[in-house]
């Protein structure tokens, strides 16, 4: 009776050994689990020894499916609800820049950043394409819009979040402007200056107030000047906010003073001292200085402290 039990307990084995694209490693110390205790317990202990060697053979012969170097980012959504479909960078392939590219905005990197081609790579800018124009079709691209889509530039860019993580940053800008973005953020990248976030505008809806109060990195939106009819510099996509939350545009419309955003009223005493601050000791500040942009903050008729605007 034992030498059929033996029998039977390897032909059990060996079929399951055989069986094709079998994937052993968790698997088989169940199936070796249920097998030991299918046998009676007095001769369970005879063939432990047995039954040990046959799945350390299984064990050795272990095809492992690729394994999945970062999550599953599958209809991941933002802050105002849009989602972006499903990326994976596996280590059955080689990470590129180009493989980065194909990631969500906000992605943190780190890991993946194992030279400077690969840094330089994630630094571009490109032509409008369709993916980008409709998430900003009817949104900070609007029916009147009156700039030509071939005059703005889809930007990437690596930045360091609050967290000194890095993550992957883009904006639309005004084709004149495109390439001191990259210079720009390149600069503030080396030197790990950190940013709250950035991603379109047209997460938020094109809300510029929302936008603000989630700290907010943006540049293209075509709209009005607040409390005009005067288009802009977003409205060209000459102009960015940096930090918004921490850094309010202060102004008087009606005769009544007004902060934008509303949440960011306690960064409007800007002698109380913040890391984040933009002022003239900022890097950010001499970096977008030396590109040829102004900075609200210098203005005397209100206080952007976010803004930098470029005239071409």
């Amino acid at each position: 009776m034992l030498k059929f039990k033996i029998f039977l307990a390897a032909l059990v084995a060996a079929s399951f050994l055989t069986l094709p694209g079998c994937v052993w490693s968790k698997s088989s110390s169940l199936i070796k689990k249920s097998y030991e205790t299918s046998l009676e317990s007095s001769d369970s202990a005879m063939l432990s020894k047995q039954a040990d060697s046959t799945f350390a053979a299984a064990d050795r012969t272990e095809v492992s499916a690729p394994v999945t170097a970062m999550s599953d980012t599958t209809q991941t959504p933002t802050t105002a609800g849009a989602s972006i479909e499903s990326t994976f960078i596996t280590e059955a392939a080689p990470i590129t820049a180009e493989s980065i590219s194909a990631l969500p905005p906000g992605t943190i990197v780190d890991e993946f950043l194992s030279s400077e081609e690969i840094v330089s790579g994630c630094f571009y800018y490109d032509e409008i394409s369709d993916a980008v124009f409709a998430r900003m079709d009817d949104n900070s691209y609007k029916v009147d819009c009156s700039v030509p889509l071939s005059d703005l530039r889809y930007v990437r860019v690596l930045y360091y979040g609050f967290d000194d993580s890095v993550h992957i940053g883009e904006l639309v800008v005004n084709k004149k402007i495109a390439q001191d973005m990259i210079e720009i953020f390149r600069g503030l990248y080396d030197a790990k200056y950190q940013i709250g976030k950035m991603v379109l505008v047209d997460d938020y809806g094109a809300d510029d107030n929302a936008s603000m109060a989630d700290n907010n990195t943006s540049a293209f939106n075509f709209r009005m000047v607040v409390g005009t009819t005067k288009l802009s510099n977003h409205a060209l996509g000459l102009a960015i906010d940096i930090n918004p939350l921490y850094n309010p545009w202060i102004y008087v419309l009606d005769g009544k003073a007004v902060i934008d955003p509303p949440s960011g009223a306690q960064h409007a005493d800007r002698t109380l001292g913040n890391l984040h601050y933009l002022d003239h000791d900022d890097l950010c500040y001499q970096l977008f200085i030396e590109h040829g942009f102004t900075w609200g903050g210098d203005w005397s008729s209100s206080k952007d402290y976010q803004h930098f605007s470029k005239t071409t």
